[in-house]
């Protein structure tokens, strides 16, 4: 199982980051999502999964991956 980090923008609140889970969630390979909305930081872990397929899913749910 491999873990990636990301840092996604403007993450304020418990909705945003519930968004965030559903999309990734939705990405074939992951396993889990663990989302710091204080700072930002998103933890993916599973395997097959691109940083494209996660950088799509935070898009699809309104945000934007600012660095990895």
């Amino acid at each position: 199982m491999s873990t990636k980090n990301y840092h996604v923008e403007g993450l304020t609140c418990a909705n945003g980051v519930a968004s965030v889970e559903d999309e990734i969630g939705i990405v074939a390979g992951t396993q889990g999502v663990d989302i710091d909305f204080e700072t930002g930081r998103v933890t993916v872990t599973g395997e097959g999964f691109t940083d494209e397929e996660i950088i799509e899913a935070v898009a699809n749910a309104g945000y934007k991956v600012s660095e990895r």
